[in-house]
């Protein structure tokens, strides 16, 4: 996750692509070997957030490994705009547990005033991290896809 950000800088994927692709399959190896656990602690173990936090977990870990197989088969087919979308959802979902613990803060600070308990809304700051993350990784890709030209369009001057 600490390399995640140089791999989408274009100049430094194009200077060294060798670690480039390199630091894309550690993460990857990491990533699959961290992907156990997700499930295994969701679905093994009473989760604080209940069945709601469970899914959350669930549902996004399955999106990240889809996103990783995704990615994957991409660059194999010599398709890296493709290969660049779906290693950038996979990594904002990776993210997005970090960005949760805050969340949950936000919550915990918040609770003497909202009454909500821990059971009650450890679930609902999962769903709203991982959420976030996805919208945050749209907007991120569409926002940076190069600019095309409509086939047939007509420009009025």
């Amino acid at each position: 996750m600490v390399l995640g950000p140089l791999q989408f800088s274009s100049t430094i994927r194009a200077r060294h692509l060798r670690s480039h692709r390199w630091s894309g399959r550690v993460f990857v190896v990491c990533r699959c070997c961290s992907l156990n656990f997700g499930p295994v602690m969701s679905l093994g173990m009473p989760a604080i957030g209940g069945s709601i936090q469970a899914a959350a977990t669930t549902l996004f870990a399955t999106f990240f490994l889809f996103a990783l197989c995704k990615a994957y088969w991409h660059i194999r087919r010599r398709e890296p705009p493709l290969h660049r979308e779906w290693m950038i959802r996979a990594f904002s979902v990776g993210l997005a547990v970090a960005t949760i613990r805050p969340i949950i803060g936000m919550f915990f600070a918040t609770s003497r005033f909202s009454g909500l308990t821990p059971h009650e809304f450890f679930g609902i700051g999962f769903w709203i991290g991982f959420v976030l993350h996805l919208i945050a990784a749209e907007a991120w890709i569409h926002a940076t896809l190069p600019q095309q030209k409509a086939v047939g369009a007509v420009e009025i001057t």
